[in-house]
């Protein structure tokens, strides 16, 4: 009977052979799946010999691995900003791009108040809005997603966190104008889809064949979401509020002149850990006074 180590040593090896550049990491998830030990107890055990069952239940997640399918969804969940969210088919990975996002919102909040209001458009598994949540007590925060397959897994994740007092999910559409009672809001924080359309062909499988389409496709520029929700939701929006994006590369410069043009103000952007312009944010100052 193979040890837990010779497991672990083989799963590395295959997954090496997938091109997979964390593979020790990977190897480890696995083998914790595989055997229901915890990541410390497996180290703690790895000399001892693995039990019946354990490494057929390793092959059998090896080959879903094998078709490309993200890690993330072979555990049914994925860490992000200090917290263990429940991650399916239906709603996109965090990704360690997106904890850009949520410190950018994290400082926005905490400016605006203990007592801030904020909604995280397009929310997936509620990733963002989570975050902020448990980093700043006292502000309350809507998760609002279309997909209702999403909004389940929002409703799963806020009672995982145990902030079910403070963060609620809504079904809402982002490209349609709000109902003016979902707001006022004090930071608005979205992750749109922003790939454009003809782009989805050609991205790696792990996306293209695994991750919710509609959370994906931004139309035939990207940019489609950026569009309404500038136009449109600033109806929900406080005078003086914060509305922060994530974009894709080379969209930076555009996302920043569609907030110019709807009236926001201060508006800048912020790199991620590769340098690339990935949050894009402005200030929110109220409708131009009558004129008289």
């Amino acid at each position: 009977m193979p040890s837990y180590s010779e497991l672990l040593r083989a799963l590395r090896r295959q997954l090496r052979g997938l091109g997979v550049e964390e593979d020790f990491l990977e190897a480890r998830e696995i083998l914790c799946m595989a055997s229901g030990l915890t990541r410390e107890q497996l180290i703690r055990d790895l000399p001892l010999p693995a039990p019946p069952g354990t490494a057929e239940r390793s092959d059998a997640l090896l080959a879903r691995r094998r078709t490309g399918e993200p890690l993330a969804f072979l555990l049914g969940e994925w860490e992000f900003s200090g917290l263990t969210l429940e991650v399916s088919r239906d709603t996109l990975i965090p990704r360690a791009d997106t904890e850009v996002l949520a410190e950018r919102a994290v400082e926005a909040v905490r400016r605006a108040g203990p007592r801030a209001r904020v909604l995280d458009l397009c929310a997936g598994s509620g990733c963002v809005g989570l975050a902020v949540a448990s980093r700043v007590p006292g502000c309350t925060v809507i998760l609002g997603e279309l997909s209702e397959p999403a909004l389940e897994i929002c409703r799963r994740n806020i009672r995982r966190c145990a902030l079910e007092s403070r963060v609620e999910e809504r079904s809402v559409d982002a490209l349609r104008a709000p109902d003016p009672s979902l707001g006022p809001f004090d930071v608005l924080v979205c992750n749109p889809p922003y790939i454009p359309t003809e782009d989805l062909a050609g991205l790696d499988v792990s996306v293209r064949d695994f991750e919710p389409r509609m959370a994906l496709d931004g139309g035939g520029d990207g940019l489609n979401f950026y569009r309404a929700i500038v136009s449109a939701w600033k109806a929900v929006l406080r005078p003086g509020s914060v509305a922060l994006f994530e974009v894709g590369i080379g969209q930076a410069g555009a996302v920043e002149n569609l907030m110019r043009a709807h009236g926001f103000s201060g508006v800048r952007c912020t790199k991620d850990t590769g340098g690339i312009l990935r949050v894009v944010e402005g200030e929110w100052g109220g409708p131009p006074p009558a004129q008289s």
